[in-house]
């Protein structure tokens, strides 16, 4: 995993090369251990990149990396999975390769199959291909934009190209400025990375699936003009499978994405959290080392608190217990939270949703002190297995409309006795008829698709040309069958968060995260399954459950509460953090002045600490907010 930088000075004079350094060297964290830069003078391109040796340490994974005839020059972030596959093959068509690094396999499939050879890798990518014959760059994000690649434009000044939105502000004249509208979407809905779109004006992303062309020949007609287009689209198709046959095909899959994962000239290690999806990860990779004979101890690494409602080490002990791991138990200081804000925040680039992602920032900062530089995650099940209890309300609105009442009630009874209240109000909410629903949004505090929140001040947004919108119902997540669902949320919704929150917290520790669920391959076929066999009897992730029976412990597979990399926020907010927290809204509401109303917000809070409301991460989202404002210099108006 690496990092990499392009700028193209659109009247054609050579790249700076003071700047194009500045421009990489800002994200050294992701690439210590090595940097490199290309320059095409004659069409005004530079490009850089920053390396974290993770296959092939030596100096033949320099980057950027050139074609043997030096025609083609690629600066590439990720891992190619089935790299020595295709290199066989490729070996095949006359090639041959002097390194053991998956850069060089890029090249030579570019060379062979055109933009085509994006359909045969199986991995997580972002590159920046320039062809210097074609006078053409092609940039390039993976199937689910597992690595991110950010696009920056002036008029009539440059195109820039980054890992990080950070980059950005290097660049001479750069002033951050608020994107209005997505600041909403993330103020009201805690929804990011949902569309192109960032917080930031002006600088975009290509989406997971996409790739783009810039020509730079003076005699094409898009010379100097960016096309989008996307590259890869779930496939439609239905998969008419028993459970047994779809378990067994779903262990298959999931157990040599695993061994393809575990593929590293470094240490290996995996976060833990105690629930299936992490388990799984961990037993199967510790089968398949005990067959490969592996000498090193494997590594897991687990957040844990001392409050048990946010406290999985039961469930942990159960997989250390019937595995031969090493355990790293880290808890996460409360005190250290708003301490290191800024530095998260820095790292992240836009504001994240809720405490959890601290959390994770002291996994990673573990993982790093313990000599650990790839971690495998867990992260992408839950979009498609049906891991989420959001599901449950997909599958009621899918029973309703068949005319299922019989399964209907069955399986609300299972939900409300798995689910919990709040949850379930949740769920329940999507069969009701308007207005009822409208006082459960109420009652759980979900804005309004026509109204903006009470403590968000309406006439400011007004004066913003920002519309009272429901970001997910314009996404169609509301009222969708249970595919649908998955497809939004591993596209538009969930994961594209996750994934950003999970690029960063490892990028800043200089650790390659890897993510075995989104192997494309058991993507693809969970998702063409017949919905019953990731949802039912109140049970998510069923067939996921079946193919794990003497995998991971029962008391680990038969869970059906759901927590992941929790903290006890309103625990910390209520009392370990209260005046902290209180100092830390004042200080919001300053900064964030006409966009709120102070007595409101304030109320709710107060409310809140009351125990008169339910929780929710309103109050953090306007403090993080605040603090990424004052961390970049936005200009917010």
């Amino acid at each position: 995993m690496c990092g990499i930088t392009g700028i193209w000075n659109q009247n054609l004079q050579p790249i700076n090369r003071d700047i194009l350094k500045s421009f990489t060297d800002i994200i050294s964290h992701r690439g210590p251990d090595d940097s490199g830069f290309y320059f095409a003078d004659d069409v005004g391109l530079g490009l850089g990149h920053r390396r974290l040796a993770i296959l092939d340490l030596s100096p033949a994974g320099h980057q950027p990396m050139p074609s043997r005839d030096g025609k083609i020059w690629l600066v590439f972030n990720g891992e190619i999975y089935n790299y020595l596959e295709l290199a066989a093959e490729l070996t095949n068509h006359g090639f041959s390769f002097q390194s053991h690094c998956d850069t060089e396999i890029i090249i030579a499939a570019y060379q062979t199959w055109g933009f085509d050879c994006l359909n045969r890798f199986n991995g997580m990518f972002a590159f920046l291909l320039w062809d210097d014959r074609k006078k053409l760059l092609w940039a390039v994000r993976d199937r689910f934009g597992i690595k991110p690649l950010y696009i920056y434009q002036k008029p009539h000044q440059l195109i820039a190209f980054a890992s990080e939105i950070k980059q950005f502000t290097t660049l001479p004249q750069w002033q951050a400025q608020i994107n209005p509208q997505k600041a909403y979407d993330f103020l009201a809905y805690g929804l990011f990375d949902h569309t192109h779109e960032t917080l930031f004006q002006s600088v975009w992303q290509l989406r997971g699936g996409e790739y783009l062309t810039l020509s730079l020949d003076q005699n094409d007609d898009y010379f100097g003009k960016i096309q989008v287009k996307s590259w890869y689209k779930l496939p439609n198709k239905s998969l008419e499978l028993t459970l047994p046959e779809a378990a067994n095909s779903v262990y298959k899959l999931l157990n040599d994405s695993i061994k393809l994962r575990l593929q590293a000239d470094v240490t290996v290690g995996s976060c833990l959290s105690g629930g299936l999806d992490s388990s799984s990860i961990v037993c199967l990779a510790n089968q398949i080392r005990q067959h490969e004979n592996t000498s090193y101890p494997f590594q897991t690494f687990s957040s844990c608190f001392d409050i048990p409602q946010c406290d999985e080490r039961p469930y942990i002990n159960s997989v250390v217990t019937s595995t031969n791991v090493k355990p790293h138990y880290i808890f996460p200081d409360p005190l250290e939270l708003f301490n290191l804000l800024d530095k998260i925040t820095w790292h992240q680039d836009e504001p994240f949703c809720s405490t959890s992602i601290f959390a994770q920032w002291c996994i990673f900062q573990q993982a790093n002190k313990s000599g650990v530089k790839v971690i495998l995650d867990g992260q992408g099940s839950d979009e498609y297995f049906a891991g989420y209890h959001g599901f449950y309300g997909a599958l009621f609105k899918y029973l309703l409309q068949k005319k299922q009442l019989i399964n209907l009630s069955k399986e609300i009874i299972f939900s409300c006795r798995y689910q919990g209240s709040t949850k379930f109000l949740k769920s329940v909410e999507s069969i009701l008829p308007g207005y009822f629903r409208q006082i459960i949004r109420q009652i759980l505090g979900y804005p309004s698709a026509t109204k903006f929140p009470f403590w968000i001040n309406s006439d400011k947004m007004r004066s913003l040309d920002i519309n009272p919108h429901d970001p997910f119902k314009i996404l169609h997540q509301t009222d969708t069958p249970i595919q649908d669902l998955s497809a939004l949320q591993l596209t538009n919704t969930s994961l594209p968060m996750l994934l950003h929150w999970e690029d960063r917290n490892s990028m800043a520790h200089s650790i390659e995260a890897r993510v075995p669920f989104l192997d494309y391959r058991i993507v693809e076929f969970v998702y063409g399954l017949d919905d019953s066999l990731k949802i039912k009897n109140g049970e998510t992730k069923t067939v996921l459950r079946s193919a794990m029976t003497g995998i991971i412990p029962n008391s680990v597979r038969n869970r059906k509460d759901k927590m992941g990399f929790v903290t006890p926020e309103y625990h910390w907010m209520r009392e370990t953090l209260y005046n902290t927290f209180e100092s830390e809204l004042q200080a919001a509401i300053t900064t964030l002045d006409l966009w709120l109303h102070p007595q409101l917000i304030n109320q709710m809070f107060a409310d809140i600490i009351a125990g008169k409301r339910l929780f929710n991460p309103i109050i953090w989202r306007v403090i993080n907010f605040s603090r990424w404002v004052k961390v970049f210099n936005v200009k917010i108006p």
